[in-house]
């Protein structure tokens, strides 16, 4: 069964947010062409391999991946999912946290999405591992795993979201793939 969530946060509560996290304005302009609203159905996918935490995606998003994570087992290859939605509010707990540990928020910024702003947010984004690769690290490039998607993700509507220089400022990220149809 589908699980419902609760509306969006709207453009002018998510700039409030923005401010109390100090995202800088030149940021938050940019941000607000980004703005990916959160995934209203979500179908359960499982658990996180390296976690334990409930994973979950829409329902089409979910179909499509399962049937990538069996053509790739297929090829011999073991796909797994590390993370999926993740909501606004969640996504504002990464980046609370990282504050709190004395992290800047520019440097924060590299490497996570501004609150609402984040592909996870669409419940159609996986952040992906191997065995022996459940940490969101680069070396997840340099798997089998990912030369197989980076061969075969785009014939499942799966493409990688953060390559090398991308135009959203993010990190490399070679572990996170987002379903686009």
């Amino acid at each position: 069964m589908p699980l419902r969530r609760k509306p969006p946060a709207n453009r002018a509560s998510l700039r409030r947010l923005w401010a109390r996290l100090g995202i800088p304005a030149d940021v938050a302009t940019r941000a607000t062409k980004r703005i990916h609203p959160e995934a209203k159905r979500l179908v359960f996918l499982g658990r996180a391999k390296d976690d334990g935490r409930i994973l979950r995606l829409t329902p089409r998003a979910a179909s499509a991946w399962r049937k990538m994570q069996a053509a790739a087992s297929t090829d011999g290859v073991t796909l797994l999912p590390l993370s999926g939605f993740r909501s606004v509010a969640r996504q504002t707990t990464i980046i609370r946290r990282k504050l709190a540990a004395g992290h800047r928020i520019e440097d924060i910024l590299r490497v996570s999405a501004v609150p609402g702003c984040s592909e996870h947010h669409t419940g159609r984004a996986l952040d992906l591992g191997a065995p022996g690769h459940l940490k969101l690290e680069v070396s997840f490039a340099r798997t089998p795993e990912f030369r197989w998607l980076k061969k075969h993700a785009n014939r499942f509507g799966f493409r990688l979201s953060y390559p090398r220089n991308n135009r959203q400022g993010i990190s490399y990220e070679p572990w996170h793939w987002c379903w686009l149809m």
